[in-house]
């Protein structure tokens, strides 16, 4: 199994260093695992690329992840494990309405200087039920960049304009995708749609997590299920 290559992908307001634990587990296993980097804070952005002759390359992402890689790199892929995710993140009707205005509001409030009191928010509520304080550091308390500034901006945009799967995801791959019930960012009917447009997906429903899927008992079990389905 040393040839497989993991590659992550954090969602907006994340960094890197959230897959610390990921990576860990990946070289106890002998695999290598790479990340990559918007750069919302100080770090600097990152596409993430295959090394040259990987057999076995699995994309792990969490949230608006999945449509910050490249084309080119899903094409690729040979298994995705999809975290908290979505193919659309504004869904039609009402609710999809109350969400475009919020991501409006978010919007306004970056652009008038009050970035951390927002990612403040965001992180609280994406961390619900469990407590802030057990994410990971990442931009927040390093400190947002006015190139970050600008990226965060951007993807909220993104983020309102997403309808699919991501330009470049391979039919026929083996998938699998964990969903949280207690996630206050991703509507039921957005996690609906993407169970939906991966029919043949392996799902994992937690009915005790939000969407940042706190539980140091998950990156372990994410890699059994790789290992499964790549032999």
């Amino acid at each position: 199994m040393s040839g497989i290559q993991l590659i992550g992908m954090h969602g907006w307001a994340g960094d890197h260093r959230s897959w610390a634990p990921w990576a860990a587990g990946a070289a106890a296993r002998g695999w290598s695992f790479y990340c990559g980097e918007r750069g919302y804070g100080r770090e600097s952005p990152l596409q993430p690329n295959w090394s040259s002759g990987t057999q076995q390359r699995v994309v792990i992402a969490h949230s608006f992840g999945p449509h910050l890689l490249s084309e080119a790199l899903w094409r690729e892929a040979t298994a995705a494990v999809l975290l908290a995710s979505f193919t659309r993140f504004v869904p039609e009707g009402r609710e999809g309405r109350a969400i475009s205005a919020a991501l409006r509001a978010m919007a306004r409030r970056i652009q008038a200087g009050e970035e951390q009191e927002q990612l403040r928010d965001f992180l609280q509520q994406a961390a619900a039920p469990q407590s802030r304080s057990l994410l990971p550091e990442g931009p927040l308390e390093q400190g947002i960049s006015s190139e970050g500034r600008d990226r965060l901006l951007e993807d909220l945009a993104r983020l309102g304009s997403t309808g699919g799967l991501p330009a470049g995801f391979p039919s026929g791959i083996p998938v699998l995708i964990v969903e949280a019930v207690q996630d206050q960012i991703v509507t039921a009917a957005s996690r609906q749609e993407l169970k939906q447009g991966l029919p043949h997906a392996t799902v994992w429903t937690r009915s005790d997590l939000g969407h940042s899927l706190i539980d140091p008992a998950l990156p372990d079990a994410v890699l059994d299920w790789i290992a499964d389905v790549q032999a």
